[in-house]
């Protein structure tokens, strides 16, 4: 049987699963935790608890601070000690709400229970609430809250469901352990998913390099009798786990210039979001840990953790022997489309998936040299653009030129740059362009809407 991808462009980094047969291990939670308000795609969440206050773990310490927005939980209990500024991944200030840590009390209605629930309640929109309720949001990279996802708008119809087990960024494999490990909790989830967007066909794509997750899954389906789900194996190809790409693969459709998957009928959710859905639907359990990769070629012990969100990424590092003397770089998420963190004192987030220690050789850039035009970049890009064109328009800051030749489709994955034998910083040129074009159309959509405004009065 033939597999499927995706046909524009794509490129074939070693996958360097090194953490693949690592059992996932529950790490205990920091004796005080730091719980980001900036959770999510959107605006950050509001605070709704005060400093002095007891909370047990479930209990709602932010709310949705707008439309794409949504709460956030405590994911220990004990008492709130500060609220306000702390730096982020990146250096930037952050409100986070501060939790010393007391005991381990859950909110009540909680089911903590191993026991697998498969009938699925009937009230669709009740189950959109719950999965709002819960804080749920896409944990495959971009964090956007999964309620709205679920709420497509007038006259926008979902043809299919694909859960997005693809984990094509080298060195992941927290999505692998989820299905080997959850699959069935995740198999419920997604016929969760399947259901409240009108019983469609739902598609589990999972990569040729992760075959026992694609027996073990198949087995799952057949076993609890989801007849609209099914399992795709699909060919390894880097980016195939991006949204789009993954459409086109698995449907055969290719999204717009500035469309939205439900413009083809495709509503794409992660392996990750699937038992999120599963555990705030079946289990009352709102989002406050997930499953983190742990790896490097450097790192002496390679791992795959489930973390409550908000541990500090020190404590981690420490909980597994220290930071490796030869360690030069972190980055959360992979090495592809993770990024440098910049401050170990930072926290986890609900859509932090790895963290991954690369060593000064394994980050050092050759010298920039010349582009020879070779088109290699091309021949890569999964969005049909041409980046060598982009770079050149990015440094110039051209932003017409920028916007006319689509540099705002650009969806950062790094195929450019590692195609280029001129070593050209393509990817971060190029991203700083697509900001120019990105700004200049929201500016055109503020003016439009502003006079649309004073035409009303």
């Amino acid at each position: 049987m033939s597999k499927s991808t995706f046909a524009i462009g794509g490129v074939h980094p070693h996958d360097n699963k090194l953490a693949r047969d690592c059992r996932t291990e529950v790490l205990p939670p920091a004796p005080t935790m730091y719980v980001s308000v900036a959770q999510h795609l959107g605006a950050p969440a509001l605070p709704v608890v005060e400093v002095g206050d007891k909370v047990k773990v479930g209990q709602v310490i932010a709310g949705p601070g707008g439309f794409v927005s949504t709460y956030v939980h405590a994911p220990v209990s004990g008492t709130v000690k500060s609220i306000g500024p702390r730096a982020d991944l990146a250096g930037r200030p952050v409100t986070h709400i501060e939790i010393a840590v007391e005991g381990d009390e859950w909110m009540e209605g909680i089911d903590l229970s191993d026991n697998l629930v498969t009938e699925i309640p009937t009230d669709n929109q009740a189950i959109i609430e719950k999965i709002h309720s819960a804080g749920v949001v896409g944990l495959g990279g971009a964090t956007f809250p999964t309620h709205i996802k679920l709420s497509p708008p007038p006259g926008s119809k979902c043809e299919r469901v694909i859960i997005n087990g693809c984990e094509c960024e080298p060195y992941l494999t927290s999505d692998y352990r989820v299905l080997l490990e959850k699959g069935e909790q995740t198999v419920v989830g997604a016929a969760i998913l399947a259901q409240v967007m009108g019983n469609v066909p739902c598609t589990v794509a999972i990569e040729e390099n992760k075959p026992e997750a694609i027996a073990h899954i198949r087995e799952v389906i057949a076993k609890l009798g989801f007849k609209n789900l099914e399992v795709m194996e699909m060919k390894m190809r880097y980016p195939q786990g991006s949204e789009k790409q993954l459409i086109d693969a698995v449907m055969h459709r290719q999204v717009r210039s500035g469309g939205l998957p439900i413009s083809v009928g495709a509503v794409v959710q992660n392996v990750g979001t699937a038992l999120a859905v599963y555990e705030a639907v079946q289990k009352n359990k709102p989002l406050i840990d997930n499953t983190i990769t742990v790896t490097g070629e450097c790192f002496p012990k390679q791992a795959n953790l489930q973390v409550r969100v908000g541990t500090p990424i020190r404590y981690i590092i420490d909980s597994l022997g220290g930071m490796p003397a030869d360690a030069a770089k972190v980055i959360s998420g992979g090495p592809m489309m993770g990024k440098a963190i910049a401050n170990l004192d930072a926290t986890t987030l609900k859509g932090t998936s790895a963290l991954l220690f690369l060593t000064e050789k394994q980050t050092r850039r050759a010298p920039e040299t010349a582009c020879i035009r070779c088109g290699k970049c091309a021949d890569a890009c999964p969005m049909g653009l041409e980046p060598f064109l982009l770079q050149k328009l990015s440094r110039i800051a051209d932003t017409e030129a920028l916007e006319a030749n689509a540099a705002q489709d650009c969806i950062e994955c790094g195929c450019c740059l590692y195609s280029c034998p001129a070593h050209i910083p393509l990817l971060d040129v190029i991203r700083t362009g697509k900001g120019l074009a990105l700004g200049a159309i929201k500016a055109r959509a503020a003016a439009a809407k502003a006079a649309a405004e004073a035409a009303k009065k």
